[in-house]
């Protein structure tokens, strides 16, 4: 039996089919990522709670933007690629603000006040676990607590997801977009 995490391949045992059952698939087909994730049934059921639902108190392309710049950070081309190819067009985003989620800085000149101000939180709290003084306040300004909190929820998770992602060493999924 191998150590190296892995996507697991079907047919898979009854526990695990039956939560894999309740996770989205893409062209018909379970995600490497979750597939992954089947190792444990424990994480399948608790490891990354599903944020991308509609009851999110953020629209969707802040959801996005949080996602992209996360996973651009921990340098995880595997669910960059795959929100990058999935979500993107739906949140609006064009070539050029896609490959700005991936840049070292937060060009301003790509985002609205509110996107760039949200941006750089992420970049905070991602580098450094806190936001200082003057971020802090134009986050404050922009998002609700309950926005704030998922805003958070979101940044965590998908540190989560990237650091399986990249130990698992997951190859591109066929529809995924390539990094810029």
């Amino acid at each position: 039996m191998s150590n190296h995490l892995h996507p697991l391949e079907p047919p898979f045992p009854a526990e695990i089919a039956t939560l894999l059952a309740a996770y989205p698939k893409a062209e018909g087909q379970l995600l490497a990522l979750f597939r992954t994730f089947a190792h444990s049934p424990r994480f399948l059921r608790k490891g990354v709670p599903n944020l991308l639902d509609k009851d999110s108190p953020l629209p969707l392309r802040s959801r996005e933007l949080v996602i992209l710049r996360v996973t651009a950070l921990r340098q995880c081309d595997y669910e960059w690629g795959v929100h990058a190819a999935i979500f993107a067009r739906a949140a609006g985003l064009d070539a050029a603000q896609l490959a700005a989620t991936r840049a070292s800085r937060i060009d301003p000149a790509h985002w609205s006040t509110a996107e760039a101000g949200l941006l750089t939180a992420v970049d905070q709290l991602c580098h450094n676990g806190h936001i200082d003084a003057e971020c802090r306040a134009r986050f404050e300004a922009d998002w609700s607590l309950a926005q704030q909190l998922e805003i958070c929820a979101l940044a965590g998770a998908y540190q989560t997801v990237s650091f399986v992602a990249n130990l698992a060493q997951l190859p591109h999924e066929a529809f995924s977009l390539p990094p810029p």
